[in-house]
């Protein structure tokens, strides 16, 4: 836009003007002191009109805006934004500034190369260097060409380069698959984005200037477009406003080449009456389109990448958490901000036999595949290990002996926070390597930070990792998180975890899960800097008494009897008399094989949950095995028999012994109802 300033009095006459002005707005062979504004305006004044309107306005002291169509030495009359501010001085002083804003007469536009290589390539990039959004950056670039090297323009791309899926393959006659990124005019004509649609995927005919473009890697300029050219054109791709809008423009295609491939073009049109392109306006356009190509295809090549961590991050997550019925177990993941590549973090919730759970949050440290990849590996160890039954503190021990051999080859760590509950004792386990404490929420909204023995990240050092078991309240709420949460840029880490307490209170023990997560994450979405986090929020409470059942029985192979007439009680009271023959001999399987190679006393337990959970504990720390035995054994057949009548079996360590366990599922009859 031009600015011309004049001084004008009460009247509206002019008395002062800048030197632009008088070569502007002044008559041939006369001058603008004395000439009245409405002898600038192609419309005569009446009342009611703007001008009236700004002049009253302005001999009421306030400033007023309008738009006035103004006679012009050079052109045709020309639309300007008038604003008259009031002014006070003396006589013969203006009582009024005028400021005049017009754009240039179309036969000055696209005139002076020094004006355009300035528009185009002075400091315009640093901005469009600060996104990696193609979309975005794709807009901003056609910005900058619209208005100041061409009239309208858009900008395409290889479909391949932005497309989601694989795209189809290329045509016989070698046409491409494009999409148009963005579309701007200087006119804001509708008919342009009607007929040239942003986001559209299309296929150029062959023989025309886009495919020409596309082909050779090389700018094409069309001088004129000439009638039977854009009627042509517009009968081959079908669509009969093209012919409209492309009559007697010129046209400049400027290819978008990066790392010796042609990505796509921008294709830029000047309309008739305005200076059509030349050699000069080539260089300029392919200058600005060398510096653009390398921007879209660092964004590019960073979009996939992310895309791929990301994918492969969700593919490695969890789809679903398992959990007792009496355990509520919600999860919220939410991936980095755009300024931040994807990162490692992940969590976990697995169903452990005898009514537990496991509990983890892991994070690894870094971002991209390498951290994604890093993070896949770990959870299929803590599943393995959970399986295995392994305690939290010994199976982080295993997960530090796998990240330091990872490390071997490629330097990782990795922080860990795994707790099992017990739902029948109520109970948690857990233990911590590198990672931020768990929040405990009672449920009379007191809360506190587990203090949880300090142990190095995975993969740092040979420190021993132990951990501490805490009594729990039923109702109680657990939450485990990653750093994402509770640090970032313009947050001190202490002042995110007393961010994170306040959010629980005496409601939130009976509150919804799905508020709670909400709240958790309150303010993350606009953090432009954040971090990806993960968060576990778990609400813990102890299976129904009356759905468990435990025995106390001698260290005498008697006890195996006593077993199997003991079990048939409380199944039969939970309906499920049609279990009690096999669970009869299970049990008895079991404890004979507890007291044969342990000592003292042993503990027989039923645990109805979402399956029949059969347990035998005793004294002694030595894992039963399966043997096959031979044809002559007395023997060594009763774990077999177990393995053989049960949907699985395991064994894990306690502190004063084992637990040698069985499951069964329910019949169907029984779980219909």
């Amino acid at each position: 836009m031009r600015t011309l300033i004049l001084g004008v009095d009460q009247a509206g006459r002019i008395v002062q003007h800048d030197r632009n002005a008088q070569e502007i707005l002044a008559p041939t062979g006369g001058t603008l002191l004395g000439t009245h504004l409405s002898d600038l305006v192609v419309e005569t004044p009446v009342p009611g009109m703007p001008l009236t309107s700004l002049l009253e306005a302005a001999k009421a002291g306030r400033e007023a805006t309008a738009v006035l169509t103004l006679r012009s030495q050079r052109s045709s009359p020309i639309d300007t934004v008038v604003t008259l501010q009031p002014m006070r001085g003396d006589n013969g002083c203006p009582s009024a500034l005028a400021i005049l804003r017009m754009p240039p007469p179309s036969v000055e536009q696209f005139l002076d190369p020094a004006l355009m290589r300035h528009a185009l390539l002075d400091e315009t990039f640093r901005q469009i260097g600060a996104t990696l959004d193609l979309d975005q950056m794709a807009r901003g670039l056609i910005n900058i060409v619209v208005p100041h090297f061409c009239n309208s323009a858009g900008l395409l791309l290889l479909e391949s380069l932005v497309a989601a899926d694989e795209p189809p393959a290329p045509q016989n006659d070698g046409s491409q698959l494009l999409r148009r990124m963005a579309v701007a005019t200087d006119n804001n004509d509708p008919d342009w984005d009607a007929t040239f649609p942003t986001g559209e995927v299309l296929r150029y005919p062959t023989g025309t200037p886009y495919t020409e473009c596309m082909n050779t890697g090389k700018p094409v300029r069309e001088h004129t477009m000439t009638s039977t050219d854009v009627v042509d054109m517009a009968d081959s791709w079908a669509r009969r406003p093209v012919a409209k809008l492309l009559s007697g423009t010129s046209m400049l295609l400027l290819p978008l080449n990066a790392r010796g491939a042609t990505l796509g073009f921008i294709v830029c049109t000047r309309r008739k009456g305005f200076r059509a392109f030349d050699a000069y306006d080539t260089e300029i356009g392919m200058e600005f389109a060398s510096r653009a190509a390398i921007f879209i295809d660092n964004a590019r090549r960073y979009n996939r990448e992310r895309a791929t961590a990301l994918t492969l991050q969700r593919s490695l997550l969890p789809t679903g958490l398992s959990a007792p019925s009496s355990v509520e177990v919600w999860h919220r993941y939410l991936p980095g901000s755009q300024l931040i590549e994807v990162g490692g973090d992940w969590y976990e919730s697995i169903d452990l036999p005898g009514a537990r759970v496991a509990l983890v949050v892991g994070d690894v440290a870094g971002h991209g595949v390498r951290a994604a990849v890093t993070m896949g590996r770990l959870r299929t160890a803590i599943q393995t290990l959970a399986m295995l039954e392994l305690p939290p503190a010994e199976s982080l021990q295993q997960l530090n002996e796998l990240m330091r051999k990872i490390g071997d080859r490629e330097p990782h760590f990795a922080t860990c926070a795994y707790a099992v509950y017990d739902a029948v004792n109520g109970t948690c386990e857990v233990a911590s390597a590198g990672h931020l404490p768990p929040l405990l929420v009672r449920p009379d909204g007191s809360s506190e930070f587990l203090d949880v023995s300090p142990a190095p990240p995975l993969g740092v050092g040979e420190g021993l990792i132990s951990s501490r078991t805490f009594e729990i309240e039923d109702g109680s709420l657990f939450v485990l998180y990653t750093d994402g949460l509770v640090e970032s840029r313009g947050r001190d880490i202490d002042d995110g975890l007393k961010r994170l307490q306040s959010i629980f209170d005496s409601d939130s023990a009976n509150g919804s899960m799905e508020d709670l997560c909400k709240a958790i994450l309150a303010g993350a979405y606009a953090d432009q800097h954040r971090d990806d986090i993960a968060v576990l929020l778990a609400r813990l409470s102890r299976i129904d008494g009356s759905q468990q059942a435990s025995w106390a029985l001698p260290g005498e192979l008697t006890a195996a009897k006593e077993a199997r007439s003991l079990v048939a009680e409380p199944l039969e009271k939970w309906d499920l008399a049609s279990m009690v023959d096999t669970t009869q001999l299970l049990a008895s399987e079991l404890v004979t094989n507890a007291i044969r190679y342990a000592e003292g006393p042993v503990t027989l337990r039923l645990i109805k949950e979402r399956t029949l959970v059969c347990e035998v504990i005793d004294n002694s720390s030595a894992l039963p095995r399966l043997r096959h035995a031979a044809r002559d054994d007395e023997r060594g057949r009763g774990l077999q028999i177990v393995s053989r009548l049960s949907a699985r079996w395991g064994a894990r360590r306690t502190a004063i012994g084992k637990v040698v366990w069985c499951e069964q599922a329910f019949p169907r009859a029984s779980d219909e109802e």
